[in-house]
């Protein structure tokens, strides 16, 4: 395990042609897929219409689309020695994500979802181990060469550490002339207290459906308006809510919005949500306007509803 360790301290090269990566920082987990005809009762024996192992994940899902989608890309996460690792592993390189900021923990063992996926209503309901892993670290961050990098996109899950992570990229960024600066994103998913100010350090802010629903907003642009006050001068706040598309505020303060393409059928919401905020970054990386990457993004979300997992969105 130390080679592996060494190895995956290694910053990768650029992309083709020299083009800097994408990466992204969370979580890798492995998630276990039943899908049912209906969402069974308690105490009942249902038989599945199929179950899959698949690898989940937030940043890792987003990595997998922006994969997809053609922009090089890297993850950076905790991984745990075992089968589910040696799992995950070999599928993040099937899609050609760079795994050399991987960091190999000596406790715990890999998170495992166990996902319940309605064929007949498209729903999916998660039970989440954590496996007592540790997240990574901004000690760890210290080993990326952020040169190699154009995008750096957080999920939102050990506020401290990621805040100092997010403050050296800053740093990194005033001793820069704006073409070789890094844009940072960060998606707040979860309602906790401790994750919100990193609102205010990511130059493009995701707020989910939940987030704003705990401040007492009902629907995206009134969540807007309400958390503007909370990002940092310049930044972008983005909120998507499902069927009713998504809301986004810009630098100049106006407000865009892009309706929902849902599929004619409703077959896998399972990571649509990383798959919007992947295809927004994506776009917006390359210089699309707000706009058009907000639609961007509802197009691939709703395509990836539409099938099983995430081969065929593109």
């Amino acid at each position: 395990m130390a080679a592996g360790a060494a190895a995956a301290r290694r910053d990768p090269e650029p992309g083709p042609a020299g083009e800097k990566r994408i990466l992204c920082v969370g979580l890798v987990c492995l998630d276990i897929v039943s899908v049912v005809e209906a969402y069974p009762a308690e105490d009942s024996d249902t038989r599945c219409v199929s179950q899959r192992w698949q690898r989940g994940g937030n940043a890792s899902n987003s990595c997998t689309v922006l994969a997809l989608l053609g922009a090089p890309c890297a993850f950076m996460g905790s991984l745990a020695p075992g089968h589910a690792a040696d799992f995950v592993l070999a599928d993040l390189r099937r899609y050609g994500v760079d795994v050399g900021h991987a960091v190999w923990q000596p406790g715990g063992c890999l998170p495992a979802s166990v996902v319940i996926a309605s064929a007949s209503r498209g729903t999916r309901t998660i039970l989440h181990a954590h496996g007592n892993l540790p997240d990574v670290t901004a000690h760890d961050f210290e080993r990326v060469d952020l040169s190699q990098y154009k995008w750096i996109h957080w999920e939102a899950r050990n506020a401290a550490e990621q805040a100092a992570m997010m403050r050296r990229v800053e740093r990194h960024n005033r001793a820069r002339p704006p073409a070789e600066r890094v844009r940072t994103s960060v998606e707040v998913e979860k309602p906790r207290e401790e994750l919100l100010p990193l609102m205010g350090l990511g130059h493009v802010v995701f707020v989910s459906k939940d987030v704003a629903r705990h401040f007492g907003y009902q629907s995206a642009p009134e969540a807007l308006w309400g958390l503007r006050g909370r990002v940092q001068q310049g930044a972008t706040l983005i909120c998507a809510w499902a069927e009713e598309g998504a809301d986004a505020v810009g630098p100049d303060g106006e407000l865009v919005h892009s309706d929902a393409f849902p599929p004619e059928t409703l077959v896998d919401t399972l990571g649509a949500g990383d798959t919007f905020n992947a295809a927004v970054i994506f776009a917006l990386s390359a210089g699309r306007s707000l706009q058009d990457a907000l639609t961007f993004g509802c197009q691939v979300a709703g395509r990836k509803c539409g099938i099983q997992g995430f081969d065929g969105i593109i």
